[in-house]
């Protein structure tokens, strides 16, 4: 089940905020310009489905959400446990960044936490499959699916230059671990 869980970035032990209704989720994020849609698609996917496949599978609905952000492209993202880099990419991820465009993620299947620092909180959202979930430029982010990924999801952007991670320097993920 999604959640979002708000804490202030002082005290990572007492949330401000925790709820798994969508539609307060998408209002909590919508405070701080984050996207939140909970989609129910009828997309039937084998777990050994190609990126092509999956695609395919989801095309009209990337036409119309690249419609409506300018993105122009999408990929697939698979993270497996027994993926043979998947303790170093959760590594990666686990650093708080930024990127020079919005990050667009929908959870075909699995899950993942994207963690959000702005505005003197951190917004830990528990994405799950059929959550959409965008992140506008700038915001300050990290991303865990735990020591055993697993998960697929769509990335939709603009520039695949814009994926390069602008990492702040921050140890803030060290304080607030949420897988």
């Amino acid at each position: 089940m999604s959640r979002l869980t708000v804490y202030e970035d002082t005290n990572p032990g007492t949330p401000v905020f925790d709820s798994t209704d969508p539609a307060a989720v998408a209002a909590e994020l919508k405070t701080i310009e984050v996207g939140f849609e909970r989609w129910e698609s009828p997309v039937q996917l084998s777990a050994e489905a190609s990126s092509d496949e999956i695609l395919e599978a989801y095309r009209p609905y990337l036409d119309t959400l690249m419609g409506e952000t300018g993105a122009g492209s999408a990929d697939v993202i698979k993270l497996s446990p027994d993926h043979p880099q998947a303790g170093a990419l959760r590594e990666k991820f686990l650093s708080e960044h930024t990127h020079s465009e919005p990050e667009i993620r929908f959870f075909v299947e699995g899950a993942g936490h994207f963690v959000l620092h702005a505005n003197g909180r951190v917004y830990d959202a528990l994405c799950e499959k059929g959550d959409l979930i965008f992140v506008p430029t700038g915001i300050k982010h990290w991303f865990d699916a735990g020591p055993a990924p697993s998960f697929t999801a769509l990335r939709v952007f603009t520039d695949p230059s814009g994926w390069v991670a602008q990492f702040t320097g921050d140890e803030i993920s060290k304080r607030f671990p949420v897988a």
